[in-house]
């Protein structure tokens, strides 16, 4: 099944958290908090203005992005938990330098 999202909503993917800190002290699953970061899986056309003219999106899929902790709706499709949100709950697009792309 393929689900697309309508106006201006973007579903996405939150990208788990290290289990470990950067001292190496394993962090139990009851101790975490959810994650922020997360894949755009696919956006809607965007939103239409007063005209009636779609306003396309700022994010396209596979950008990493940033999100308020209690942003969208949580669902599950085709056993995946996603996030569906608007556009404008999220707070900015994560992008790579040029020596973290060369590395990957």
């Amino acid at each position: 099944m393929t689900f697309r999202p309508l106006h201006d909503r973007v579903v996405i993917r939150r990208i788990e958290a290290e289990e470990k800190t950067k001292g190496g002290i394993i962090i139990p699953d009851t101790a975490k908090e959810k994650p922020q970061e997360g894949e755009v899986v696919a956006v809607g056309p965007g939103a239409r203005d007063e005209n009636g003219k779609v306003a396309a999106l700022d994010v396209k899929a596979g950008d990493r992005v940033l999100f308020g902790k209690w942003s969208g709706t949580e669902v599950r499709i085709d056993g995946q938990d996603l996030l569906i949100m608007k556009e404008s709950d999220i707070m900015g697009v994560i992008e790579q330098s040029a020596e973290a792309q060369k590395a990957a």
